[in-house]
């Protein structure tokens, strides 16, 4: 049986050429933020699974943007990996990026995306969110 132990924060040490460069590396890990979601009962607290009650229009719209958010690779797999909520057009934004210009970037990239009426951001900075 395959077990896969994820490890939030590893150090790795590799070789080049005989050169040896240790590399930090931590995984994308949203469990805190999903915790306070499910805890939060307030409407303003939208999860993914609220997107089956959305339009086709509306899963087409989550689908091209986390298509570009996936694309751009200048942001951090945090950012990537955000939660996109779209209901009547209207896109949420939730979870960590790793600082202001990324969540200025998506913030951007989710307004210019065709379709969307309005973007609600509730993105956290990382520094802020841990």
């Amino acid at each position: 049986m395959f077990t896969r132990k994820i490890v939030t924060a590893a150090v790795m040490a590799m070789a080049v050429n005989g050169t040896v460069f240790a590399v930090s590396h931590s995984d994308a890990d949203n469990t805190k933020l999903n915790q306070r979601d499910a805890k939060n009962t307030k409407q303003s607290a939208l999860t993914p699974d609220i997107q089956t009650k959305g339009s086709p229009q509306d899963v087409e719209l989550t689908r091209l943007l986390r298509q570009e958010l996936t694309n751009d690779k200048t942001l951090s797999t945090n950012a990537q990996n955000i939660k996109i909520i779209t209901l009547d057009g209207i896109v949420t934004l939730r979870g960590p990026v790793e600082s202001q210009e990324e969540k200025q970037r998506i913030d951007a990239l989710a307004k210019k995306t065709a379709g969307v009426k309005r973007v609600d951001n509730q993105l956290d900075v990382k520094s802020k969110a841990y």
